[in-house]
C-alpha cells in the first residue's frame, strides 16, 4: 500500500500533460468522447447491477 503511494505521489502536472498528449494521439479528438460515454454507461450499468444484487440479498434475509 505505501508504494502505491509513492507511485501517486511522483506523477506531476507534466506527466499528466504528457499521458493526456499520448492519449489524443493514439485514439484522437473524436474518438475520446465515445470511449469516455462508453465508460460512464459501463460504470452506470455496474451501480444498478450491484444495486440490484443488495435488493436480492436484502429480500432472501
Amino acid at each position: 500500500m505505501i508504494s502505491l503511494g509513492i507511485f501517486f505521489g511522483a506523477i506531476g502536472p507534466m506527466q499528466i500533460v504528457l499521458i493526456v498528449v499520448v492519449v489524443l494521439l493514439l485514439f484522437g479528438g473524436k474518438k475520446i468522447p465515445e470511449l469516455m460515454r462508453g465508460l460512464g454507461s459501463g460504470i452506470k450499468e455496474f451501480k444498478d447491477a450491484s444495486r440490484e444484487d443488495d435488493k436480492k440479498d436484502d429480500k432472501k434475509d
